[in-house]
């Protein structure tokens, strides 16, 4: 089924489309377009939009078009109007990326967020892509044996990892995962497998960021089949690259999709702004 209002091009065979003639500056967006784009979000995973020169309030009024934003909590927030606004800053001293490994944002709440728009403001002159992964593609590839194996199956994800990495300065080396378990202060359980609320798809969704352990596992039990599965989702096959450009877009699908921020800039300025949509509770179908 083709597109009538927007042009669409995808950015590689597995994930990702660059979407043309959109002005996302527009006001009163018809809703023909925006249908249109939503359609391509949910076949694609993730979608880019170039030369859009926005201000918070149009990154705010888009988002809300795929429904209400999600706020941050109170240490993230910015002093003004949106509570929902997430800085994405790295200064030219720091060692470390926002995003530093493949993740699905925010799977360490209850309910984690829909989906996430990255707007490029400043941008070093070169690096500082930004990786997707297909978690369709991930679980249909799988043998059929551990499909039988995963579905049904729980997860923990918690924020032990992020705040060890962050207290550190550095990632965790491999073998400490446990240590970093004890950093955690929240978590919630989500199915291992889940179904998209609106293409009814199963995608896998596990990430190494996010995910502690299997539920009624030990962090160490959990290691191997976890650790599989971290590599797999990433197969190059299932992935794609994005260059910025200042004044670009990314909407990238949190339920089907797995994101990494590449750390090849050092010495560098890069500033983003996003706000993300909120989502609903995962479930397995």
């Amino acid at each position: 089924m083709g597109y009538e209002h927007i042009e669409v091009r995808p950015l590689s065979g597995s994930i990702g489309a660059e979407i043309f003639g959109v002005d996302l500056l527009e006001e009163n967006m018809g809703d023909a377009v925006f249908a249109e784009i939503h359609r391509a979000f949910l076949e694609n995973l993730v979608i880019f939009f170039r030369d859009q020169n926005m201000d918070d309030d149009v990154l705010a009024r888009f988002g809300r078009r795929f429904g209400t934003l999600a706020p941050l909590p109170p240490h993230r927030q910015v002093p003004g109007k949106y509570p929902e606004l997430l800085i994405v800053e790295t200064k030219p001293e720091d060692k470390m990326v926002f995003g530093w490994e493949w993740h699905s944002d925010t799977s360490h709440l209850e309910t984690p967020t829909l989906g996430s728009i990255l707007y490029a403001k400043v941008l070093p002159p070169i690096g500082g892509d930004t990786m997707f992964a297909n978690q369709y593609l991930a679980y249909e590839t799988l043998s059929e044996g551990m499909k039988a194996l995963l579905d049904g199956m729980v997860s923990v994800h918690a924020n032990g990892r992020i705040l060890r990495t962050l207290a550190e300065g550095k990632t965790p080396p491999p073998g400490t995962e446990a240590a970093s378990a004890g950093w955690a202060n929240m978590s919630t359980e989500h199915p291992v497998v889940r179904t998209h609320p609106d293409t009814g798809r199963k995608a896998l969704y596990v990430n190494e960021m996010h995910t502690e352990r299997l539920k009624d596992m030990t962090v160490e039990e959990s290691q191997p089949l976890l650790q599989f599965l971290y590599n797999h989702a990433v197969r190059p096959e299932f992935t794609c690259r994005f260059k910025w450009e200042v004044n670009s877009v990314a909407f990238w699908d949190n339920r089907c999709a797995m994101h990494l921020a590449l750390n090849d800039y050092t010495g560098h300025h890069r500033l983003m702004h996003r706000v993300q949509v909120k989502g609903t509770k995962p479930f397995a179908a």
